[in-house]
């Protein structure tokens, strides 16, 4: 089983904290799109022999695509690709493109899951992050949306300098009044090069709170435990049968190609990278020739990527698969750097439904996760 990722680099506007790859400018829009159905159809190999489960349009605003443009994507993959009869294929939308037409439109495709850029329920919030919807516009899409997708996830983000307790519940409660089966929630944070680094480092925004960030990660926690939402990622909730198939699949180490500028592949043993330039990307691949860079992911390589995906995870690290796929070196090499944080009840092993030892991640540390994982890396000398 494999999916495919494809990254539309385009945006109305820059939104304060996004180091993703994008422009504003939408000269290039039509070139872009051929570009990107031409990579699709010289990569047709890499997936031969693959059933392609799930399909992702990221970005970027993929939203910014109209219905004709996005039917030509649908059109070339169809034709080169073999896809599963219930595959998940998601579109990343901003409120202010869902206006009722759009949605409609958007429903006569093979879409069936949106996931809509909230980010906050406050035009206040809005304004800071500089997102190009409003609060009103967030609500208006959400009860639309609900008319022709069952399977919709929403981003809300916390952490945000000055919001408080009580607003945070309140965010909350305007997704739960909504019956969203799927919340990605993650905290600001500070990226080089961002117009938030800049700000705060000008000392015009003062800088994150990360015990701030902590509360409303603890309440994030318990709010969506209490409506019913299992919460399976450290940045995702979502009620059974409504995870994300996609997302899940990059977490348990599963095949995806990347189309698209800057869009990552991963076959289990290798990961490669398109170059993250617009210009370069097309110019590429209307010459034919792929973009991508290549690195060969050594065992160490594949290892750390496992820990790390894996204690973000309910499924933890198994330590049988630790076993079978590194070596006994290995797992007594991750026992004993996991000891300081079991002590420490941030970590713990656990039997799961088939009696394999799994290392997970306990309540405490889940919001360590990455720091917790990054040290049980092994680094070979």
């Amino acid at each position: 089983m494999a999916g495919i990722y494809i990254h539309i680099p385009f945006c109305k506007q820059a939104c304060l904290y996004c180091d993703f790859h994008f422009s504003v400018s939408l000269k290039r829009k039509d070139e872009m799109l051929q570009a990107i159905l031409k990579e699709l159809e010289i990569r047709k190999n890499e997936l031969k022999n693959e059933k392609v489960e799930t399909i992702y349009f990221g970005g970027g605003t993929p939203s910014i695509l109209t219905s004709d443009e996005l039917k030509a994507v649908f059109n070339v993959i169809y034709s080169n690709y073999d896809i599963v009869k219930n595959a998940e294929i998601t579109l990343e939308a901003n409120p202010d493109d869902l206006t009722t037409y759009k949605i409609k439109e958007l429903a006569k495709l093979p879409i069936n899951r949106l996931s809509i850029g909230i980010q906050s329920f406050f035009e206040e919030d809005l304004k800071f992050m500089n997102r190009a919807h409003t609060a009103e516009e967030s609500k208006k899409c959400l009860i639309e949306a609900q008319k022709y997708f069952d399977n919709i996830t929403i981003d809300l983000i916390y952490g945000i300098p000055g919001m408080s307790l009580e607003k945070w519940k309140s965010n909350l409660k305007t997704a739960f009044d909504f019956g969203v089966p799927h919340i990605s929630s993650y905290a600001l944070t500070v990226e080089e090069k961002t117009a938030l680094h800049h700000l705060i480092k000008k000392g015009k925004v003062s800088p994150l709170d990360e015990e701030l960030a902590l509360e409303h990660f603890n309440i994030l926690v318990e709010e969506t435990e209490k409506k019913g939402l299992v919460h399976y990622e450290i940045s995702n909730f979502g009620k059974p049968d409504y995870f994300s198939k996609h997302n899940t699949a990059y977490w348990n180490g599963e095949k995806y190609m990347g189309i698209g500028p800057s869009a990552h592949s991963y076959n289990g043993k290798s990961r490669g990278w398109n170059v993250t330039n617009n210009a370069k990307y097309i110019k590429a691949i209307l010459a034919n020739k792929l973009p991508i860079e290549y690195e060969i992911l050594s065992k160490e390589n594949q290892f750390n990527e496992y820990v790390m995906t894996g204690l973000r995870t309910i499924w933890g690290v198994s330590l049988t698969k630790i076993s079978n796929d590194f070596g006994e070196n290995f797992t007594k090499e991750l026992l004993k750097n996991a000891q300081k944080f079991i002590k420490t009840d941030l970590l713990e092993i656990i039997s799961n439904n088939t009696t394999t030892e799994i290392l997970v991640t306990t309540k405490k540390g889940k919001f360590l996760a990455d720091g917790i994982a990054s040290d049980l890396f092994i680094i070979k000398a």
